[in-house]
């Protein structure tokens, strides 16, 4: 079973541009309510797509380099990556059917 893994600016190309799986990434921090809300659905994707899925979440406030290089306006956001590209981005609170939804077309 998987989990989330916390990441930073600094650890952001290793873990997302040059991971050998597709990665989904969650933009969330502490103050976002609708974050409280998804974070339930984002731990329980990463569990049961966890072997063909790496889910990676990364707080916006300490992290601006990467927030801005996606354009990552609103939390929650999303990006889902393959080899190194954003192949499906999404922002504000998602219902777990519709990050399914996301996941299952993109991969």
């Amino acid at each position: 079973m998987s989990t989330p893994i916390a990441i930073t600016d600094a650890e952001f190309a290793a873990e997302v541009l040059n991971a050998s799986s597709p990665v989904l990434v969650y933009f969330w921090d502490e103050w976002c309510g609708p974050c409280r809300l998804v974070s339930p659905s984002i731990d329980q994707i990463a569990a049961e797509y966890g072997d063909r899925l790496k889910v990676v979440k990364m707080q916006v406030d300490p992290n601006p380099e990467t927030v801005k290089a996606y354009a990552v306006e609103g939390v929650p956001g999303l990006r889902l990556f393959q080899h190194g590209e954003v192949t499906a981005s999404t922002e504000g609170a998602k219902t777990k059917q519709q990050l399914v939804d996301l996941v299952e077309s993109n991969l």
